[in-house]
């Protein structure tokens, strides 16, 4: 039987959004999705996300999240505003972090990598990573990745957040906070464990190599 998406994570990537995959599927809401799971599910997942990169009405969201419990990170906080709507009874949590200590994070990881393979700027339709170039370079962070615009994209993406979701189904959290708070909005009971401390930094240049083989080897079939 499919699963229904009980937690939206509208935050943007980087802003602790491992740690809380985990923390999720600790607390009984897995398997979260994050964008690990489309690179490790990279034949069945691309061609979804490259489609509904450029139009989403009408997605059937199930085709991608009907084996989840919740989402964080991108590609699916991009989409929050359609998830929330597609999925009405999902609670929604924006994962907040510094924008300064935000921008030097995602510089040196996903700009660098979006860089490295070349989706800092117009792909073709057909390119494996298509969906990246759009919902991150181009309609999240407009195709400017200078530090002061993609620090306001960012704030603009919280704003719009706050704004549109009601606030009994909103958390704004910090993943330093730990358990209680996540835990008292969800309503579950705090773990008898340590809260997770997952550092994303560790091993990104890995998932970029994944990446950039998965697309390659796309690229050849």
């Amino acid at each position: 039987m499919a699963l229904a998406l009980e937690v939206i994570g509208a935050g943007f990537g980087r802003t602790g959004t491992l740690t809380m995959k985990t923390a999720l599927e600790v607390l009984g809401f897995g398997p979260c999705h994050h964008m690990l799971e489309v690179m490790d599910n990279a034949e069945s997942q691309l061609p979804f996300w490259n489609r509904v990169a450029d139009d989403p009405s009408g997605a059937n969201w199930e085709d991608v999240y009907a084996s989840y419990r919740s989402t964080v990170d991108w590609p699916g906080c991009h989409f929050w505003r359609e998830l929330s709507g597609f999925y009405p009874e999902a609670r929604v949590i924006l994962t907040l972090r510094d924008p300064e200590q935000w921008y030097e994070s995602v510089n040196q990881t996903i700009l660098a990598g979006m860089r490295q393979m070349q989706l800092d700027k117009p792909v073709p339709r057909d390119e494996p990573m298509y969906f990246g170039a759009v919902i991150i370079g181009q309609q999240d962070f407009g195709g400017d990745l200078s530090k002061e615009s993609v620090i306001a994209a960012f704030e603009r993406h919280n704003a719009a957040v706050r704004s549109a979701v009601a606030p009994g189904r909103l958390l704004e959290y910090r993943v330093s906070e730990g358990w209680e708070p996540l835990c008292e909005f969800l309503g579950v009971a705090v773990p008898d464990q340590p809260f997770p401390q997952s550092n994303e930094r560790e091993g990104f240049d890995e998932h970029i190599a994944t990446a950039q083989s998965t697309a390659d080897r796309m690229r050849a079939t």
